[in-house]
């Protein structure tokens, strides 16, 4: 900070009689030049000087009787002027005045004005200012030192006379580095005797004002080499560096941290002791856990110290677990799959997996249910008369429908035959279980409604005139699709039909229900996306070239297999094909069976492989499976996954593969 006297109205007179009162009155430019710029420098006296010398170096303010001069305003047009002769010459100002005499410029801190020390004819100090011209950066100080030689600009100026300095107490950078408790004062600096003029060359530097210190530093960085400059970054930027997350509170440092991602909020976590504390927290990682689709930690462990002060999250345990999960079906190793072998030649028809449990049906007349752990068959279901063509599972409970046109309920701990189903007049072809209740179709174009407590039969659904191929049920309407072409929704205790869905011209084969949208899969090539309470088509999605095998709908996501060999993935909101999971790594023949995660597709195909997909991008991962008889025979028919094991039920219709179940297991343990 500079401190000056205000000039008394005496000494305002001696050095301008026509001024009388405001000393900033206007008055003719070539008169405030004169007074200026009055002549060269005088030698130095003893305490004045320069201003790395003089009085202001040395704390102290020139002489106190100083004549303050005259200023000048400028008109607009005048300003515009300056400017443009700003623009042309490159610097507005010079260590040289107009009429050769020496003047000495700098900026001062805050303000958009060039200051320049001038000696007065009876050896004082003069300080003038002038309204600095704009450039093109208008924030702050302009960045490089004045170039010699250049012409004072013309412009209005006033004038203010230097009082006494007192040095302000300010905090040097010194300071800030010292307060950095626990850091080296000092970065590594290659071992050099001091040179002798240092000291000197500090005091120098100590004693100038502010403004002039910042002159001195700008010429200084113009004169540094580039690693020099380098080196003066690495030691100031780190002091400026502050922990912000430190100084919240804790529940908006958790809310700031709850926008990283999972990977970033474990490397944050190496950051500080504070910063591992936050980040195990159990709420923010329980979120992650949601984003992720993760509903419940393992078992919901216990939280466990993993040192002094740290509580280790099981939200995040079952997050790193999952991740990890996710990496062996994408990249990790695969290890030799159990072999459940049964059924002898026949075929699996349909295949069952839920919990450890895993239930195939065969057209040998069977089902087995088999143990995912052990790989041991726990339990053969015998009782049906002929082929089993479908089949659905709850805990414990098992129903299957057969070519002997009945429904069982089986008890898979004890093998029993809970209750037979009778009322079908042909093969029970497909059915769907929601709650006790359980929906079959038929090829004797029916649908029944059954409880599978009482092996009641409730209700019969008619109006169909071919085959029922696939059945829907969410406990409120009942969706069929059938080989005449057509898919109806039905209201079950009314047994009425509340809307017939045309449009497909050949057989329905596959079908999805969400409860608000029918997705319909038809030998005709297209999928139709319809709405279930008006019953008008939203969307024909066209694109595969054969007939739909299998589909899966989530949320709005569709994934769809083909004959084509092809599998695709819809949006059924905007009836836009997403992905199309093809490409030189692509299966050779129809796909059999699919399933999908928040990651990936699994698919199978009568080529004898199991491929893995990414489902954002549609790339292909890698074959999970591959048979030695793919190819020649060797056939996938139906897969079932879990979040860790993949059930494969695999075969051939000619006697190169053995009818067998491959179950691959993808689970991690974490200690």
């Amino acid at each position: 900070m500079t401190c000056r006297r205000r000039p008394s109205s005496e000494e305002a007179a001696r050095v301008s009689p026509g001024l009388q009162g405001d000393s900033k009155a206007p008055v003719p430019q070539a008169a405030a030049e004169e007074e200026d710029v009055s002549g060269p420098w005088e030698p130095e006296r003893a305490g004045e000087g320069s201003p790395g010398s003089g009085p202001e170096a040395n704390g102290s303010c020139a002489q106190e009787e100083q004549e303050p001069v005259s200023s000048t305003a400028c008109g607009e047009q005048e300003q515009e002027e300056e400017e443009e002769e700003e623009e042309e010459e490159g610097s507005c100002c010079s260590e040289e005045g107009e009429d050769g005499s020496n003047v000495y410029f700098y900026y001062t801190i805050g303000e958009r004005w060039i200051d320049y020390l001038q000696r007065t004819e009876d050896g004082g100090l003069l300080r003038h200012v002038r309204p600095k011209m704009k450039r093109k950066s208008e924030n702050g100080l302009d960045g490089r030192a004045l170039s010699p030689g250049k012409k004072l600009c013309k412009g209005s100026e006033y004038s203010r006379t230097l009082g006494p300095c007192m040095p302000s107490p300010t905090t040097t950078f010194g300071d800030l580095r010292n307060a950095k408790a626990g850091q080296a004062r000092r970065r590594c600096i290659p071992s050099v005797a001091p040179p002798p003029e240092l000291q000197d060359w500090l005091r120098t530097f100590q004693r100038w004002s502010g403004p002039e210190k910042l002159l001195a530093l700008d010429e200084l960085i113009d004169r540094c080499e580039p690693s020099q400059i380098k080196y003066m970054m690495q030691v100031i930027e780190p002091q400026f560096q502050r922990d912000f997350i430190s100084l919240l509170p804790k529940e908006l440092a958790l809310y700031v941290l709850s926008f990283l991602e999972p990977r970033d909020l474990l490397r944050a976590a190496q950051t500080c002791r504070y910063w591992r504390v936050l980040a195990e927290d159990n709420l923010l990682w329980r979120e992650k856990c949601r984003e992720e689709g993760i509903e419940e930690p393992l078992n919901l462990r216990k939280r466990r110290l993993l040192s002094p002060g740290f509580m280790y999250s099981p939200w995040k345990f079952a997050f790193m677990r999952q991740h990890k999960i996710d990496m062996n079906w994408r990249s990790g190793e695969l290890k030799a799959p159990k072999v459940l072998k049964g059924h002898d030649d026949h075929v699996i028809t349909c295949l069952q997996f839920c919990g450890n449990r895993i239930v195939s049906g065969s057209d040998d007349n069977t089902l087995k249910v088999w143990s995912a752990v052990t790989g041991e068959c726990v339990q053969t279901l015998v009782g049906h008369t002929g082929g089993v063509w479908s089949s659905q599972m709850r805990d414990s409970i098992v129903i299957s429908g057969s070519t002997d046109r009945t429904l069982k309920v089986w008890n898979a701990d004890t093998g029993e035959c809970v209750h037979t189903l009778y009322g079908h007049t042909s093969t029970v072809r497909c059915m769907h279980l929601h709650g006790n209740r359980v929906v079959s179709g038929s090829r004797d174009a029916t649908l029944r409604l059954w409880d599978i407590e009482t092996g009641q039969c409730l209700h019969v659904l008619m109006g169909h005139v071919a085959a029922v191929r696939c059945v829907q049920y969410d406990g409120h309407k009942v969706v069929s699709g059938a080989y005449d072409y057509t898919v109806k929704v039905w209201d079950p205790e009314s047994e009425s039909c509340t809307h017939t869905l045309q449009g497909h011209t050949n057989r329905v084969y596959s079908l999805q229900f969400d409860g608000t949208h029918i997705v319909s899969g038809s030998l005709d090539t297209s999928i139709r996306v319809w709405d279930v309470e008006s019953g008008n088509c939203l969307h024909t999605l066209m694109g595969h070239q054969s007939l739909t095998s299998g589909m899966e709908l989530r949320d709005n996501i569709l994934v769809s297999g083909n004959a084509d060999s092809t599998v695709k993935i819809w949006d059924i909101k905007t009836g836009q094909c997403l992905q199309t999971l093809q490409g030189p790594s692509k299966h050779q023949s129809a796909v059999t069976c699919l399933q999908f995660s928040s990651k990936f597709v699994v698919t199978s195909s009568d080529d004898g492989t199991v491929k893995l997909w990414d489902l954002k991008t549609g790339e292909f991962v890698r074959n999970l499976v591959a048979l030695e008889s793919g190819g020649s025979g060797g056939v996938v028919w139906r897969i079932r996954a879990s979040n860790t094991k993949l059930v494969c039920a695999v075969g051939s219709r000619n006697g190169t593969e053995e009818t067998k179940l491959l179950v691959l297991d993808f689970d991690v343990d974490l200690k």
